[in-house]
């Protein structure tokens, strides 16, 4: 089997971990390098939380800094969510290693040049880093195989009741990423919410007893917590859904439709417009993620956690 080359972008907070836990056993990935941007936490850690979990699970890929700022706007952050260092209540040693010396917008252009058209970009935190590479690479798009990104939705929001945190964090960079002429696959809030472990199911897999497995159960902790108290079933794993999309999308409901992202609007900003459910067509530059199997999302995540 052809192993599929991935650049992963990500704002490691606590469902980054989780991601890049997965991505790390997924056999068909040859996973070429990691961004770390400002998100979840600001991006000394982010990257620092990158760095650490990269180590700790063994994926030595290189680590590239990104984006501290959103291209314009203000900066937001999601701490009390993921907690003040963005990984809740887990503690992993300080990391070795270094990120590398290059920016991660010109790490993702010389990644796309090797890959030769076959690079696949999984993002899972704010587009700051591929929107800058665009800026810069006016050819990218045409390197690039599909850009999978965690962010969005169709319907509603989660950190307005417009928008996503991922888009609402950089609304201008998400829709230079969409506007790219790359083909773009946004899983968002419409189909990760769906995508959940509850409490026992995260017990269960912190009954592997791996060292892997106890991490993903302190670090999903207070997430958890915070899912539980808006009467939600269990944590949604948003951004390990992006990343096993990437690799096998048999399990998952896929639309093409037409998306654009609010950046003007005074309590829409951030919101990502789609023509899913209208008439009133706009161009198709996109596909979006509606549905998941969630038992066998369930089953192949855990499955390959217990590869540690």
């Amino acid at each position: 089997m052809n192993k599929i080359p991935v650049f992963i972008d990500c704002d490691t907070g606590v469902d980054d971990a989780v991601a890049l836990m997965a991505a790390n056993k997924i056999d068909r990935f040859d996973i070429r390098g990691i961004a770390a941007v400002a998100g979840n936490v600001e991006l000394e850690k982010t990257l620092h939380n990158t760095l650490a979990v990269a180590e700790f699970i063994g994926l030595n890929a290189p680590v590239y800094r990104g984006a501290d700022k959103p291209l314009m706007g203000e900066q937001i952050t999601a701490g009390s969510i993921h907690g003040e260092n963005g990984l809740g209540y887990a503690v992993l040693p300080k990391p070795t290693r270094q990120a590398e010396d290059i920016p991660a917008w010109d790490a993702i252009y010389s990644e796309a040049l090797k890959a030769k058209g076959e690079l696949v970009i999984i993002a899972v935190g704010p587009l700051t880093n591929l929107a800058m590479a665009f800026i810069k690479y006016r050819e990218l798009p045409e390197l690039i195989k599909r850009i999978v990104i965690m962010g969005g939705s169709a319907t509603f929001g989660n950190t307005t009741p417009a928008a996503e945190f991922n888009i609402y964090a950089d609304p201008e960079a998400a829709d230079i990423v969409f506007r790219s002429g790359a083909p773009v696959y946004m899983c968002g809030l419409d189909v990760t919410m769906k995508a959940y472990f509850t409490p026992e199911e995260i017990d269960e897999v912190a009954a592997l007893g791996t060292k892997v497995a106890r991490f993903f159960k302190e670090v999903t902790r207070n997430v958890v917590e915070f899912s539980l108290s808006l009467g939600l079933p269990g944590m949604s794993m948003h951004d390990p859904l992006a990343v096993m999309y990437a690799a096998d999308d048999s399990i998952y409901k896929t639309e093409h439709v037409g998306i654009r992202v609010e950046t003007r609007g005074k309590i829409t900003r951030g919101k990502t417009v789609t023509d899913l459910y209208s008439d009133k067509q706009i161009e198709h530059n996109a596909y979006i993620v509606l549905d998941v199997d969630r038992e066998e999302f369930r089953r192949r995540l855990t499955e390959l956690i217990s590869k540690y």
